[in-house]
C-alpha cells in the first residue's frame, strides 16, 4: 500500500470519526488517556472502568476470579502473588487489549497484624513462571472477551507490544466492527488472533528488508511503546529509528517501514545483557533511559506524527507530521519558556524531573500530553499555552482510547470455532454497570 493511499484511508476513517464523536454522548469525553498499569482485584461479574477526560487518567479493573492462576502461595510464606494487569493496546474505535499475568514476588514478612502481614517486596520469584490471561474489553460496556491460549500455552508470556485491529465491512468502514485482530509481529512471522476463525496462527511474512541492516527492538523481546492501528494495517515502533507496519488480516503480510525524521535516527542500540531485566532494579533502571519517555509515535487527526522532548531546559517539544514528501516540522516549542509565567502546581520541577511524553491527542493534532513528575499536563503547541493539569497516582504511563458513540452498544465482534466458544462460555453476557463511572 503506498504512503498516499495509506494517509487517503486513514484520513477518511478518522474524519467520519471525529464527525460521529462529535455527535457522541454529551456524558462523556470523546476519547480518554488509559492508565497502563493495573491489577486484577475482586470478584465482580466485569470489568471496572472509570472514565474521565484528559489530563486525567483514566483507569479500569479486571475481576481476579477470572485470571488464570497457579496454586496460591502459603499466606505465612517469604512469597507474594501479585496479578499485574496491562493496558497493552487500544483499538482505532476504542476496544482494548489487555494482559494480566499471575505473578510472583519475594516479599519477606516484617510483621505479622492478625490476617494481615506486613512485607516488602524485594524481587521477582524467579522459579514461577506466570500464567497469562489475556482479554478484549468494551470500556464502555465493561464487556471482557477472553483470548483462547496460544498454542496451549498458558505460561507463554508474548504479548506486551500486540496490537488489535478491527474493520467495518459495511458503513464505509464507520460503524461498529465486524471482525478483529490482535498481533504482534515476530521477525519474519506474524502471530496473530483472528475473530473470524476463533483461533491463533503465524502466518510467514513477504520477505522485507529493514533499513541500515537495523534490527526491530522487539526482536530482542522489548518493546518502546505499544502498537497501533492506522491506515488498516498495525504498527510497532523501534524509536531509535522508526516504525514498521502489517496489514494482520492479509494470508501473506507484506511488511511496510518508516523511519523517523532525518535528525532523529539514532545509531543502533546495542543488544542487552540476558539479566538486564531480572530484578527490580534493572527495571527500573531500565525505565530511567527509556526512549519512551522522550519520543512517541500515534495517529492524530487520521495522520501519523512523531513527536520528541529534550532532556535539558529549556525543554523543547517538537512534533512532525509524516505526508507524501516526508515528515514535516510543524510545532517546535520551548516547554520552560512556555509556562515561565504561570503559576503551575508541578513548579518548580524537582531535581532530575523532566518532561515526560504521555500521549497524542487522537483528535488534534496540536495537543500533546506530557507527564511532570506525578502531574499530567496538556500542552496546545499551536497556541503554545497550557491546556490543564492533574494529578496522577499511577505510573504516568498512558495509552490514549477514542469512545465513538456507537461503542456504548457494540459487542466485541465474536470469535468463531470450538476453542474461543469454550474460553469466552463464562463470559459470554458479561457487562458492567457499576464500574461504568463516566466523569466529566
Amino acid at each position: 500500500m503506498s504512503l498516499r493511499r495509506l494517509l487517503g484511508l486513514s484520513g477518511a476513517v478518522s474524519g467520519g470519526l471525529r464527525r460521529s464523536l462529535s455527535t457522541g454522548a454529551a456524558s462523556r469525553p470523546p476519547w480518554v488517556l488509559f492508565e497502563q498499569a493495573s491489577a486484577a482485584a475482586g470478584s465482580a461479574p466485569g470489568a471496572c472502568v472509570r472514565i474521565v477526560e484528559p489530563p486525567r487518567l483514566s483507569d479500569l479493573t479486571v475481576p481476579a476470579a477470572l485470571v488464570d492462576t497457579s496454586d496460591v502461595p502459603d499466606p505465612d510464606s517469604d512469597i507474594m502473588q501479585l496479578l499485574p494487569c496491562g493496558v497493552c493496546s487500544a483499538s482505532g474505535d476504542g476496544l482494548l487489549l489487555l494482559i494480566v499475568h499471575d505473578s510472583r514476588f519475594t516479599a519477606p514478612i516484617h510483621a505479622k497484624q492478625g490476617a494481615n502481614h506486613v512485607r516488602t517486596i524485594t524481587g521477582y520469584d524467579h522459579r514461577h513462571c506466570p500464567d497469562t490471561t489475556r482479554f478484549l474489553c468494551n470500556p464502555l460496556t465493561g464487556q471482557l472477551a477472553r483470548l483462547p491460549v496460544i498454542d496451549g500455552r498458558r505460561k507463554l508470556l508474548c504479548g506486551p507490544h500486540m496490537g488489535v485491529l478491527t474493520q467495518a465491512a459495511h458503513r464505509g468502514g464507520d460503524g461498529p466492527p465486524d471482525r478483529l485482530a490482535v498481533a504482534e509481529l515476530q521477525a519474519n512471522r506474524l502471530l496473530r488472533f483472528l475473530s473470524e476463525t476463533g483461533e491463533w496462527d503465524m502466518p510467514l511474512t513477504a520477505p522485507y528488508q529493514l533499513p541500515l541492516g537495523r534490527r526491530f527492538h522487539s526482536e530482542e523481546g522489548d518493546f518502546d511503546q505499544e502498537a497501533f492501528a492506522f491506515g488498516g494495517r498495525l504498527w510497532w515502533v523501534d524509536l531509535t529509528w522508526g516504525a514498521i507496519s502489517a496489514d494482520p488480516f492479509s494470508d501473506r503480510p507484506e511488511v511496510q517501514w518508516v523511519e523517523l525524521p532525518r535528525g532523529s535516527v539514532m545509531p543502533a542500540r546495542p543488544v542487552p545483557a540476558e539479566s538486564a531485566l531480572l530484578d527490580l532494579g534493572g527495571a527500573e533502571a531500565a525505565w530511567k533511559y527509556a526512549l519512551s519517555r522522550y519520543r512517541r509515535m500515534g495517529v492524530s487527526e487520521g495522520k501519523l506524527r512523531y513527536v520528541e522532548v529534550s532532556d535539558r531546559e529549556p525543554f523543547v517539544l517538537s512534533s512532525f507530521a509524516l505526508g507524501d514528501d516526508g515528515w514535516t516540522l510543524e510545532h517546535r516549542v520551548a516547554l520552560s519558556r512556555l509556562w515561565a509565567d504561570g503559576d503551575h502546581p508541578w513548579l518548580p520541577l524537582p531535581e532530575k524531573t523532566t518532561p515526560q511524553i504521555g500521549a497524542l491527542d487522537p483528535l488534534n493534532g496540536n495537543v500533546i500530553y506530557l507527564m511532570l513528575g506525578r502531574h499530567s499536563v496538556g500542552v496546545d503547541m499551536a497556541r503554545e499555552e497550557v491546556l490543564g493539569s492533574s494529578l496522577h497516582r499511577g505510573t504516568g504511563c498512558c495509552v490514549p482510547c477514542v469512545l465513538p458513540p456507537w461503542l456504548e452498544s457494540t459487542r466485541i465482534p465474536p470469535a468463531a470455532g470450538k476453542k474461543a466458544a469454550e474460553e469466552n462460555k463464562t463470559l459470554a453476557d458479561v457487562l458492567v454497570r457499576s464500574g461504568r463511572n463516566h466523569v466529566k
